[in-house]
């Protein structure tokens, strides 16, 4: 996929330049205005040095030992033992995509100009975005409070030529693109780079910031954008599969108890279902009411897309926001005799975020549990449908084992939505008395996200296999156009075959499928 260029500093991110950028390479240039505010506060933290005066971040200790005067002579070496000292993230690698987010992100809060660090500083960040060079940042260690301080340390250690480096290598037959692991050192040697000599408040400035969190949260909220569209159109088809009712969706239902989710869900399956010959075929049957798993998906996936709302507009918010401690407040140019204020605060605190992480990992894990029911429906042989979704059963297991997984998936999504943010540990000696565990909250997030996707996918396949036993009449308009994509990747079966590939097929499809995404978008 080419990459994806853009000028940084000019105006906000926002969620569709996100969603634009998801899983391709960035090329950033950075708007000369924002070069002069970063030039701008680089000055205002020279003036603070000069004078004399002690200031949190330039000339003295971190955390517990901010009390602890740093001489003038030692301030680059303590920028440097800041990073080293505070690298010890453990487990897994953060993924790639994460990573690119977290350093367009800390850069793009370094631009506002408030943070003290150098332009030559910004400039490398941006340099390693455009060759795709990404640190390697173990994903575990951050307590989400004086920002991701581990998780950043490792971000930027490559700026001082330690740590390690991912860079990318051929595509492999498949298609998918590989990454291989260096010394940093060896990666920006071979690329024409030279590591820096960090410069007062700079270490300070590049570690102290919620990138892991904002990172994490950006990806899931755009991912979960597209879900919720595509968790509608899927459920129509379950709904055709079943031979369901729309009277559930009546748009004056849902002015009665008027919740916008729920408006515009009903109002996405009215318009999915539009031109449908099987619902007129079944609409003097016997059957009152649908199972709830039908009938209340205005109201389930409503209150889903509502949180996500809220989290979209936190994310949005975060991500264009100054998260740096202290921050540097000074004269807009040399001919104001403004003194320079650094004021220690809590913009790190990543309460804002975990709260709504652990909400919108809630919130996926009812849209995947939901779906998961319509899947079991989809099997137990209701309204015409062959148990199992196959004709001849018992040498043949049909989609039995699917619904396993799903089940498996939905299970661990209810456990990874415990929320993380109910708990703090004190850190720092009790300087640092209360933390907001956001990272935990945006790892589980993201393995919710993946879990929440997978069951979807299953439900996709399924309701793909149960249209094809009401033809020749015809579904909706929605998932007429989805049936017919899947189609094209997946056959209908017949007999037991590996379902497993199936279910990857029908994962890629939800993720990668532009086409798919338009049919539920529209």
């Amino acid at each position: 996929m080419t990459p994806y260029s853009l000028i940084l500093g000019e105006r906000p991110l926002d969620l569709e330049t996100l969603d634009a950028c998801l899983g391709r390479r960035l090329r950033v240039t950075l708007a000369a205005e924002a070069l002069q505010r970063v030039a701008r506060g680089r000055r205002w933290v020279e003036e603070a040095a000069r004078s004399g005066a002690a200031v949190y971040g330039i000339n003295t200790g971190f955390g517990h030992l901010q009390n602890r005067r740093i001489s003038d002579d030692q301030l680059e070496q303590l920028q440097e033992n800041l990073l080293l000292s505070h690298a010890v993230a453990v487990g897994p690698p953060v993924p790639p995509d994460i990573v690119r987010w977290m350093l367009l992100f800390k850069t793009h809060m370094l631009l506002h100009g408030h943070s003290g660090a150098r332009p030559e500083t910004v400039r490398m960040l941006t340099a390693w975005l455009a060759d795709d060079l990404l640190p390697v940042v173990p994903m575990r260690g951050s307590l989400g409070a004086s920002g991701d301080l581990a998780p950043l340390a490792h971000l930027c250690l490559p700026l001082l030529g330690r740590g390690e480096m991912s860079v990318p290598r051929h595509a492999t037959e498949s298609g998918q693109d590989e990454r291989e692991v260096h010394p940093a050192a060896e990666v920006l040697a071979a690329h024409g780079l030279q590591p820096l000599r960090l410069a007062s408040k700079e270490g300070l400035a590049l570690i102290n910031g919620t990138q892991l969190m904002s990172a994490y949260l950006a990806n899931v909220v755009v991912r979960a954008g597209r879900l919720a569209d595509l968790a509608d159109v899927i459920m129509c088809m379950s709904l055709e599969g079943l031979r369901g009712s729309i009277r559930p969706m009546d748009e004056r239902l849902h002015e009665l108890r008027p919740h916008p989710g729920a408006q515009t869900v009903a109002a996405n399956i009215r318009r999915h279902m539009a031109d449908s010959e099987i619902l007129p075929s079944h609409a003097n049957c016997e059957r009152v009411q649908d199972p709830y798993s039908l009938r209340c998906a205005p109201q389930v996936h409503g209150a889903f897309r509502e949180a996500l709302w809220h989290a979209s507009a936190v994310a949005t918010r975060e991500v264009n926001s100054v998260t740096d401690n202290p921050i540097l407040f000074g004269s807009a140019d040399d001919t104001d005799d403004q003194p320079v204020e650094a004021i220690s605060g809590g913009n790190f605190h990543g309460a804002p975020l975990a709260l709504v992480l652990d909400y919108l990992g809630i919130a996926l894990t009812d849209l995947a549990s939901i779906s998961e029911r319509r899947v079991y429906l989809l099997l137990a042989g209701h309204s015409g449908l062959p148990e199992l979704l196959m004709q001849e059963t018992g040498l043949n297991s049909g989609f039995m084992l699917p619904q396993y997984t799903a089940a498996a998936l939905v299970n661990e999504a209810k456990v990874l939505a415990t929320p993380a943010s109910v708990d703090s540990i004190p850190t720092s000696l009790g300087q640092e008395d209360h933390v907001s565990m956001g990272a935990t909250a945006a790892l589980k997030c993201y393995e919710i996200l993946d879990r929440a996707e997978t069951v979807l996918a299953i439900e996709l396949m399924c309701a793909a296999q149960a249209i094809d036993f009401r033809m020749p009449l015809k579904t909706g308009l929605g998932p007429r156009a989805a049936h017919e994509i899947v189609r094209r990747r997946i056959t209908h079966a017949e007999a037991d075959r590996l379902f497993g590939e199936d279910i990857a097929a029908a994962l890629h499809l939800l993720r990668a499928s532009a086409e798919l995404r338009a049919v539920a978008r529209c």
